[in-house]
């Protein structure tokens, strides 16, 4: 193993240990949901874009699709069981509205993927025309991921409040696209993790800034006087 491959792989290790660590940032949030027994204004966002990110970067690293691609379907495939459980405690403490439109939405989904894992496995019979396919995809959705925290960006600006700004979410995603950006650099290149990574450390930079923006307006961040340092969703 060339020095290039030792170091690929510890980036690629490194990388992982940041992804699952961005996985659980949300667990503040989780908890406190599971106290309050309210989802209150939480978005189910982000858990639904991770999942729908990692089910299909499972797809690319299976040998059949993306070959030597342990380390990219073992994180993934830890970030979906994480993703399941906390949809299942969201679901749990939203209101009857809030269920009905996330099942819809990861009904949607589960159609999705299974459409297009159906249709790469029938209409492409080489690796290459599947990690294109594949990649492609998951890509996209990676960067979706990413900007899931933006969805309250709107409302963190309008009450200059960052109660439900994911500050660890965010950091979270910065270290991942860093890490996972590196890892797609070292040889053997990788165009699809590289392009939806790199646009995932300029998302959590931006994060990052309109959370510092606000984080020290104390008064909105918590009603009880309290900054909030929770991650949202």
């Amino acid at each position: 193993m060339g020095n290039s491959s030792i170091a690929r792989a510890a980036v690629g290790i490194l990388g992982n240990v940041i992804a699952f660590g961005l996985f659980l940032s949300p667990a503040p949030t989780i908890y406190g949901i599971i106290k309050k027994k309210a989802v209150e204004e939480f978005k189910p966002d982000p858990y639904l874009a991770t999942i729908m990110n990692c089910a299909f970067w499972v797809l690319y690293g299976m040998p059949f699709v993306h070959p030597k691609s342990t380390l990219v379907y073992t994180i993934n495939g830890t970030g979906v069981v994480i993703e399941i459980v906390f949809l299942t405690i969201f679901y749990i403490y939203s209101t009857n509205k809030g269920r009905k439109k996330l099942v819809l939405i990861l009904a949607i989904e589960t159609i999705l993927f299974a459409a297009v894992v159906l249709i790469t496995m029938l209409a492409f019979h080489d690796t290459t025309k599947r990690s294109l396919v594949v990649g492609v995809i998951s890509g996209v959705f990676n960067v979706m991921m990413y900007f899931a925290p933006l969805t309250v960006m709107a409302k963190v600006i309008k009450t200059k409040s960052v109660k439900y700004m994911p500050f660890w979410l965010s950091l979270a995603n910065l270290l991942n696209g860093l890490a996972w950006t590196t890892y797609a650099i070292l040889p053997p290149f990788d165009i699809y993790i590289l392009i939806c990574n790199s646009i995932g450390v300029v998302s959590g930079i931006v994060q990052l800034i309109l959370y510092a923006c606000y984080c020290s307006n104390k008064a909105e961040n918590n009603e009880d006087g309290d900054v909030e340092m929770k991650p949202t969703n």
